[in-house]
């Protein structure tokens, strides 16, 4: 069987002011390496075989925080990466829907593609790392379209996940299932420090 754990990156700048990153080379702030971290310290009680990180910065980084005391092999898949939401990135929710009502922005990669991507990077997964439990450092738009896809109607893919979130997956008997879905119990110690 297969286990996968989705991971969203630690918070960046961008996350904290709500600029929509996509494809953007954004790296992580302080919170979103403390982040990082607390996944590292809970992703210890288990064993893993790899890990699996989108080629953009702030997952890259948040890998390499994890892996710090895991020592994993890391492996970059560009299946992974963000959407592209084209002249959208960089702005806030209020300047795109001024300016976009319909969300229909010029240049974004276009949902069928962005799908498909999706879909190639899990049988990848599968493929090359089958039986093996895999850490897939990813986005907030990649892991709610993976969990929209196989949830058959159960999510709809427009939740808010937390940066350093965590889902995990299982494949067996030709599907996937869904066992834990945004967890972020890790994450309480860090909300407890800042208050």
């Amino acid at each position: 069987m297969t286990i996968i754990c989705l991971i969203r990156h630690g918070e960046t700048e961008w996350n904290k002011v709500g600029r929509i990153q996509g494809t953007t080379d954004v790296p992580l702030n302080e919170t979103g390496k403390q982040q990082a971290r607390a996944c590292g310290s809970h992703l210890t009680e288990e064993a893993w075989d790899v890990i699996v990180t989108s080629p953009l910065k702030r997952a890259k980084e948040t890998a390499a925080i994890i892996n710090e005391t895991m020592r994993l092999p890391v492996f970059e898949m560009e299946e992974f990466q963000e959407k592209h939401f084209g002249k959208a990135e960089g702005m806030t929710a209020e300047e795109r829907y001024g300016l976009y009502p319909d969300k229909n922005y010029p240049g974004q990669e276009q949902p069928e593609e962005f799908h498909g991507r999706l879909s190639s990077g899990l049988s990848q997964l599968n493929e090359r790392f089958g039986s093996q439990r895999v850490l897939v450092v990813a986005h907030g738009g990649v892991i709610n379209a993976i969990l929209e896809q196989l949830a058959h109607g159960e999510y709809d893919g427009e939740v808010r996940l937390q940066n350093g979130g965590m889902n995990h997956l299982a494949y067996a008997s030709e599907r996937w299932e869904i066992q834990k879905y945004n967890f972020i119990d890790h994450l309480e110690v860090l909300d407890a420090k800042a208050k």
